[in-house]
């Protein structure tokens, strides 16, 4: 995809597009927002960019050729001077062989594909690119070792860091780069790009809006539901349940929801078998504590601002019962718990007793009515 087909991101491309011009091309940047908006792409399109020999001007962008032998070998995956770095790689680093695949980004695959790699000069072209994927992995060992790279960086070289939390980021390292910031897809544009047979609208529309504007995230919960994972099916379960939540469904809806989860981290680990275990596990269970927020939020905007577009349109009754159980403001502290459980999810706390914590926390509210 050139770079005059990337949508939604004017200002990033912009960016790109003003520091190539000018010859002013950054050693290193981090290109921030949410998964499945575009940074990736955006990222491969500029180093094919920076590495093309023959660059054109196209509806006053400008892009690579696509036709030099720099291009037919990126497009290939082969080129000599491009490096996308992931932390799936430790299994071919002279350590990793046989380990399982890491959850943070670990200092022997940044030591190996980065550090022992950055000094050797170009082979066919004038810039060498490496492109780090979920830099917010990035340990202190593995960022204090990128940081020796972005401290004296060899002046053909430019490092991209795709990044979803720069704030996990050293300030250091952020100091030493400069900052894209990518954001929301437009929801149409999703919608356009989500049709397929065996999806109907409803569950379109609600992947849609569950994503917050990330197409990639959409484009794999309409992969995960035509595989048969049942997110649409579950997530409407989930709003039923909480339409009418009592204290003692709460352990119910925690085993409904861990089980669920299950589900779907195994039809996940088929549809990408070298992705860790623990990061397609943490992801399934996330799902469902989005859809939880999507409720929440959807019910705090009934109760201050009726007729707002919500998530979860297609179960309206649903919605305003939980909005008669929360108050805006116990609506707000819910969703908070659901990001405290977010955040305890990917500190490896046991799964189980921290959502029947949450959802025991849910089931207390002093504003129940006589409609519920």
């Amino acid at each position: 995809m050139p770079l005059k087909d990337i949508f939604c991101q004017e200002k990033a491309i912009s960016a790109i597009q003003c520091s190539f011009a000018g010859d002013k091309v950054a050693h290193a940047y981090i290109f921030a927002g949410s998964d499945g908006i575009g940074k990736f792409t955006t990222a491969k399109e500029f180093a094919k960019l920076l590495l093309c020999k023959n660059p054109v001007k196209r509806d006053n962008l400008t892009d690579s050729c696509g036709n030099c032998d720099s291009c037919r070998l990126f497009d290939a995956g082969s080129h000599p001077d491009f490096e996308h770095v992931y932390k799936e790689l430790l299994e071919f680093t002279k350590e990793g062989k046989n380990k399982e695949p890491p959850f943070e980004f670990p200092i022997d695959v940044v030591r190996e594909f980065v550090l022992d790699k950055v000094s050797q000069r170009p082979a066919l072209s004038t810039r060498r690119v490496f492109v780090l994927s979920e830099a917010e992995k990035l340990n202190n060992e593995s960022q204090n070792c990128l940081l020796k790279v972005l401290e004296e960086p060899p002046a053909y070289c430019c490092i991209i860091l795709i990044c979803t939390r720069p704030d996990k980021l050293l300030p250091t390292i952020r100091s030493r780069c400069q900052i894209l910031r990518f954001g929301p897809i437009d929801e149409e544009k999703i919608i356009e790009k989500l049709r397929q047979p065996g999806l109907g609208e409803k569950q379109i529309k609600f992947f849609a809006r569950l994503t917050d504007g990330s197409l990639g995230l959409a484009g794999t919960y309409s992969q995960l539901e035509t595989a048969e994972a049942n997110i649409y099916e579950t997530k409407t379960y989930i709003l039923d349940t909480l339409a009418n939540f009592e204290y003692k469904n709460s352990l119910e809806l925690a085993e409904t929801i861990q089980k669920q989860s299950k589900e779907i981290a195994s039809i996940w680990a088929k549809l990408a078998p070298a992705t860790s275990a623990n990061d397609i596990k943490r992801k399934s269970t996330a799902i469902i504590l989005q859809i939880i927020i999507s409720a929440l939020h959807d019910a705090m905007l009934t109760n201050i601002a009726a007729g707002s577009q919500i998530v979860n349109f297609d179960q309206p009754e649903q919605i305003k019962k939980i909005a008669l159980r929360f108050t805006p403001e116990q609506a707000a502290q819910k969703i908070a718990e659901c990001f405290k459980t977010l955040h305890y999810l990917e500190s490896s706390v046991n799964e189980r007793l921290i959502l029947e914590q949450l959802l025991l926390n849910m089931a207390e509210t002093d504003k129940i009515t006589s409609e519920l």
